[in-house]
C-alpha cells in the first residue's frame, strides 16, 4: 500500500456545522498519505484526531467522503481485507491501547505476533529491553503504571509488517527520556520497512524529526455565535508531494 487518500470526508459530528468548516483535511477534494512520509496532526481535544484514525482504520464509518487505500473505496472492502490489511499495511496504535488487562506485557504482544509471526522471541525482548519495562514482562498488565502500559501497546503495534503506521497520542503519558526511547524505536521499524508515520498530539508530541507545515482548522458555531480556532500543524517528512 503505497497511498492513503481521503475525498471531501468529514465526521458526522460535524456535518451540520460543514459549511463552516477551513480545514486542509476535513472537507478538501483530496487529500493523500504517502508511504515513506511522516506526518503529525496536532490539535485541541474533540476535533477529530482520534476519528481520523478509526476512519483510515475502518474501525468507525460515521464520516461522509470517500477514503480510499491505493485504488480501492474502504466502503466496498469485506471483513477478510480488512483482516489482510490490518495484519500486513496498517498499524495502529488506539489512544486508549486496548491491552488485556489480565494478561501480562508478555502475552498481550504475543496474541498480536501470533497473528502475524512478524518477531522472534529474542526481538521481542530487545524491545523491551530498549524500553526498559523487560522486568515487568511478566507482571499482569492492569498492575502497570500507564506510562507502561503504553510501552507494551508500542511494542504489540509493532509486532507486524506495515506501510503505514496510526499512532494516536502515542506518548502522552511518557516522560522526555522514554518518548526518546520510543519515538527512535518506532522510527528505526518505520524507516526499516519504507513505512509512513501518522502521529497525533494534543501539544506533547512524539519525539520523531517531522518538517513542520502548519494549517488551521476553523470551526464556526454560527447558531450560538461560538467561535472557535484551533491551531492544527501538519507535519510532512522527506518528500514534498506524493
Amino acid at each position: 500500500m503505497r497511498l492513503i487518500s481521503l475525498y471531501n470526508v468529514i465526521p458526522s459530528v460535524f456535518a451540520a456545522e460543514a459549511h463552516a468548516i477551513n480545514s486542509q483535511i476535513w472537507r478538501q477534494d483530496h487529500f493523500a498519505f504517502c508511504k515513506g512520509e511522516s506526518y503529525l496532526i496536532t490539535a485541541e481535544s474533540g476535533t477529530g484526531k482520534s476519528s481520523l484514525c478509526s476512519f483510515i482504520y475502518g474501525w468507525r464509518t460515521d464520516f461522509s467522503g470517500t477514503i480510499v487505500l491505493d485504488y480501492f473505496d474502504i466502503e466496498t472492502l469485506h471483513s477478510r481485507q480488512w483482516t489482510a490489511i490490518r495484519n500486513n499495511n496498517i498499524a495502529y496504535l488506539p489512544q486508549e491501547m486496548r491491552l488485556f488487562a489480565e494478561l501480562t506485557a508478555r502475552e498481550n504482544v504475543e496474541l498480536k505476533n501470533r497473528l502475524t509471526g512478524f518477531k522472534t522471541p529474542e526481538q521481542i525482548a530487545r524491545m523491551f529491553e530498549a524500553l526498559e519495562i523487560d522486568n515487568r514482562i511478566d507482571t499482569p498488565v492492569g498492575r502497570l503504571s500507564i506510562g507502561q502500559q503504553q510501552r507494551v501497546a508500542i511494542i504489540r503495534t509493532l509486532c507486524q509488517p506495515f506501510d503505514f503506521i496510526l499512532l494516536d497520542e502515542p506518548v502522552s503519558h511518557l516522560d522526555a527520556r522514554n518518548n526518546d526511547i520510543a519515538a527512535r524505536l518506532i522510527a528505526d521499524e518505520a524507516a526499516a520497512q519504507g513505512a509512513a508515520i501518522i502521529a497525533t498530539s494534543v501539544g506533547y508530541n512524539i519525539n520523531i524529526n517531522f518538517i513542520t507545515h502548519s494549517f488551521n482548522y476553523i470551526f464556526n458555531k454560527i447558531n450560538n455565535f461560538l467561535f472557535k480556532f484551533v491551531a492544527w500543524n501538519m507535519i510532512c517528512c522527506t518528500r514534498k508531494f506524493c
